[in-house]
This record gives C-alpha cells, structure tokens and sequence, in this order.
C-alpha cells in the first residue's frame, strides 16, 4: 500500500512518547479515524487516507502528487441552478399584474358609463404599467422567470392594443354600444380574453410555478 505522508501546518498536537497516534478527523461533516505520525518532532498525516475519508483520491503521476476531493454537499448547493421562479420577480411581477388590471378596469369601467375621452388620460395607466414590466424584467433570473415575463409581456401589450382600438372606434363612435348594451364588454372577445390572462397570471405568480396559458397570447 502506498503510504504518502504530508506534514500537518499546526503545532497545538501533544504527542505521546510513541511515533504514531489515531485521531478522530471530522472533513466536511464527516468523520473517521486516521494515523499521525511523528518524525522528528513533525507531525504528518497519510494524505491516501484522508482522501477516503473525503470519498476522493489521492496519487503520484510523475512528479506530481495529485488529489481529487469530491465538492462538499453546501458548495454544491450553492453552485446549483435556482430552479423556479425568484422571489423577487414575483414580487415585481405580481405588482405590475395589479396596475395592468386597474389600467384595462379602468378603460372598462370608463365604456360602459359612456363616459367621454380621446385616451389621453389613460397614459399615466401605460406608463405605470411599462414601468413595473422593466422593474420585473429586472428581476429575472432563471429560465422561469424569463418565460413568466414574457407572458406578462404580452400580457401589457394585449391592453396597450386594446386600449388602441377603443379610442380609434371612439372616433367613429364605435364605442356607444358599451354603455347602451349591457353584456357588451362580456361579448367582447378581446376583452374577456385580458381579463383570464390577468386571473391566470395572478394566480400562477402567487403559486410559484410558471405554466403556460392561451390567453396569454
């Protein structure tokens, strides 16, 4: 058996008048027992057992002494993915979902009274919206994240088009029959389809879990 022995860097070890002595190592949470040995007057450790102890290896190649220790379980963690959507951009994100939601009630609530406007005053609205979707954007940091924006991204450009169309038709005065039918935001295949993208992405932000939705699209 290969005995490679290097020597140890303290001095606090009291030694018998005996050359060699077992101590109990503790290496990455793990323990086991292993040989130090004392020549003269320095304490050395058989490096081969060190490295089992370590679950790696330990080996002369040439003239060089090569060890190989496997990373410890908290390094590995910490080097891992983060998988999932980040706190963070679900904060960030759910907070733009809200003012996305007020912008399109607001333009809903504004039809159906009849109430008059050329879309100027809906601006702070888009603003707002497009502020929150760059705060969310930076927040992103893993592959869920980035496909959660992108729905939500499509998401503000589903009510900015919208909100585009109405005052177009506002123009014609396409837009009276909001107020005068009652079911007509109901009837309204744009508008029904926003409002589930805005209940899907509220829902699937709150939960964590990044899912893919039709209405999002």
């Amino acid at each position: 058996m290969m005995l490679i022995l290097v020597v140890l860097g303290f001095a606090a070890l009291t030694f018998a008048q005996t050359d060699v002595q077992e101590y109990t190592l503790v290496l990455n949470g793990q323990s086991g027992t292993i040989l130090v040995y004392r020549i003269n007057g320095q304490a050395f450790v058989d490096i081969a057992a060190l490295a089992r102890l370590a679950n790696g290896t330990a080996s002369i190649q040439g003239h060089q002494l090569v060890l190989s220790l496997p990373a410890s379980s908290s390094a590995t963690q910490a080097s891992a993915p983060v998988q999932g959507m980040t706190r963070d951009f679900m904060t960030a994100a759910l907070n733009d979902v809200a003012i996305i939601r007020d912008w399109h009630t607001t333009i809903a609530q504004a039809l159906q009274r009849g109430v008059p406007g050329d879309g100027t005053r809906l601006g702070v609205f888009h603003d707002r919206a497009a502020e929150g979707l760059h705060l969310a954007a930076v927040d992103v940091s893993t592959r869920s994240d980035q496909d959660a924006l992108r729905l939500l991204t499509n998401h503000f450009n589903q009510v900015d088009r919208w909100k585009r169309k109405l005052v177009e038709a506002r123009k014609s005065m396409g837009t009276a029959n909001y107020s005068i039918t009652p079911d007509a935001l109901e009837r309204d295949s744009e508008y029904q389809t926003i409002a589930n993208c805005s209940h899907f992405l509220g829902a699937m932000l709150a939960a964590g879990k990044y899912e893919d939705n039709g209405s999002c699209h």
